[in-house]
């Protein structure tokens, strides 16, 4: 039998003739070839664009040879110049299937809020200061135990926190005092202003004579002034009149951070969380113990507060905290 290698498998003469002298069948003619892909490069030197796209270059004074065209044959396109300049933003990414929904980020300016405004005021008001900072370690263990222990009692950290930095205070007045073109101003009241994060700004309420009242007192009071705070209906001199301010991050884990310091104060104390570290001890089996640890920085005012007056106040405030938290319940 003669396999037809024509139009629609038809037997041609060639298929006859080869069929006779024994050869192969004719292979069928390849199929044509497609047509290749327009192409065009631009001479040596010159960046493909259109001509809106060149003018807007022109215009914003933008190096086209910078500018990655996304338009025809590589072109850059007026839109790929305005998303260059700003102008307009680039093309969201379509999303993969399956992937999770984008998040609706905001855009656009928000007003400030009158307490906002203040903050950023204030904020601003700072930078004229020269203040300068220390950090230090304090061993937690003794404070957390007795924290535990009075705890029940409806105690918060913030209180005890409070209580230990009013005594150290007590101590070194300098830290609870002011400055001003005629010299330094020493407040005689220790009031312990906290830095509360609340809805739409930051403010700082006030637990004034800390030194003297019993920390139970302390942790009352700090609680209904919280609840204020969160209600908007804090008087002016439940937050206007602190004379040294703490600002504590560690709920949030954040492990040392810097404070600024708010005016009219010569001392703010950045307070850290507590972290479990391995230290040497040279009584325990194995040459090591675990302890629990805070770091604490102090920014100070320079005008009337030294780095000696820093130290010595870390260094009191430590001693309270990790040889003599009894007197913290006194």
């Amino acid at each position: 039998a003669v396999a037809g290698t024509g139009p629609g498998g038809r037997i041609t003469a060639a298929d006859v003739e080869g069929a006779a002298s024994g050869g192969a069948p004719a292979k069928p003619a390849a199929a044509a070839a497609a047509p290749a892909k327009p192409a065009w490069t631009p001479a040596p030197g010159v960046v493909a664009a259109t001509p809106t796209a060149r003018a807007l270059a022109k215009k914003a004074k933008v190096d086209l040879s910078t500018i990655a065209g996304t338009g025809e044959f590589g072109r850059v396109t007026a839109d790929d110049v305005r998303i260059a300049t700003g102008e307009k933003q680039p093309e969201r990414p379509k999303r993969a299937a399956g992937a999770a929904a984008p998040v609706e980020m905001p855009s656009g300016l928000v007003p400030f809020t009158g307490m906002q405004r203040a903050v950023s005021n204030n904020m601003v008001a700072t930078l004229n200061i020269p203040v300068f900072r220390c950090t230090r370690e304090i061993v937690m263990d003794k404070f957390d135990s007795l924290y535990q222990s009075v705890k029940p009692k409806g105690v918060s950290v913030s209180a005890l926190l409070a209580k230990a930095v009013a005594l150290a205070v007590e101590k070194h007045p300098i830290c609870n005092s002011e400055f001003s073109e005629e010299g330094t101003i020493f407040k005689p009241d220790v009031n312990i202003a906290m830095a509360v994060a609340i809805e739409g700004g930051l403010i700082t309420p006030v637990l004034k004579y800390a030194n003297e009242r019993n920390v139970v007192e302390l942790a009352e009071n700090w609680k209904e002034l919280v609840g204020k705070a969160k209600s908007n209906t804090l008087a002016p001199d439940e937050y206007s009149t602190g004379t040294f301010t703490i600002s504590n991050m560690g709920m949030f884990g954040v492990t040392e951070f810097g404070a600024i310091l708010p005016t009219g104060q010569g001392c703010i104390l950045a307070v850290a969380a507590t972290q479990e570290k391995i230290v040497p001890d040279d009584r325990a089996v194995l040459g090591l113990k675990k302890e629990k640890r805070m770091t604490v920085t102090l920014t100070c005012d320079h005008r009337q507060i030294y780095g000696a007056d820093a130290a010595m106040f870390l260094k009191t405030l430590a001693d309270i905290v990790e040889n003599k938290s009894e007197t913290l319940l006194l």
